[in-house]
């Protein structure tokens, strides 16, 4: 499975929020400016996370985003799936039972495709926002830097 930018960037952003808008809505701009990602792009993502429920935008002069759930309530499957849509390693429709196709009964791979799928599922809903706001904490005080290899 590779992830597009929106999911890399996404996942990113909303780290940014998890950590920053604690104290304050964060704007578009601060949290494009924080993690380079260009604030046209940033609001899109922006868009499908509060399409999915994972932020809202308040409105006025001190406004911008916050988190609509507590952190602790957000995985990284959550942010994924808003941003990507389905995980799933094949677009094969014997994944899903109701969609089954008509030779999901005997495909051989069928369970390969299952199992991988499970497997994605499980790591990333595994993996909570608040775990990732925590290690960001960590590198910024320990490091100062970020990762240059994944841009996070």
């Amino acid at each position: 499975m590779k992830l597009s930018t929106k999911g890399r960037y996404g996942l990113r952003a909303m780290i940014d929020l998890a950590d920053y808008s604690e104290e304050q809505p964060q704007s578009i701009a601060n949290i494009a400016a924080r993690q380079s990602i260009s604030d046209s792009y940033l609001e899109q993502l922006m868009a499908k996370l509060k399409k999915a429920g994972l932020v809202e935008s308040i409105r006025g002069s001190q406004g911008g985003y916050v988190l609509a759930r507590p952190v602790e309530k957000i995985s990284v499957g959550d942010i994924l799936r808003a941003l990507e849509g389905d995980l799933a390693p094949v677009k094969c429709a014997g994944l899903k039972g109701e969609n089954a196709c008509e030779g999901s009964g005997t495909c051989v791979t069928r369970n390969v495709w299952k199992r991988i799928d499970d497997s994605i599922t499980n790591a990333v809903d595994s993996i909570g926002l608040k775990e990732l706001v925590e290690d960001s904490r960590k590198v910024r005080l320990s490091e100062g830097g970020t990762c240059a290899e994944c841009n996070v």
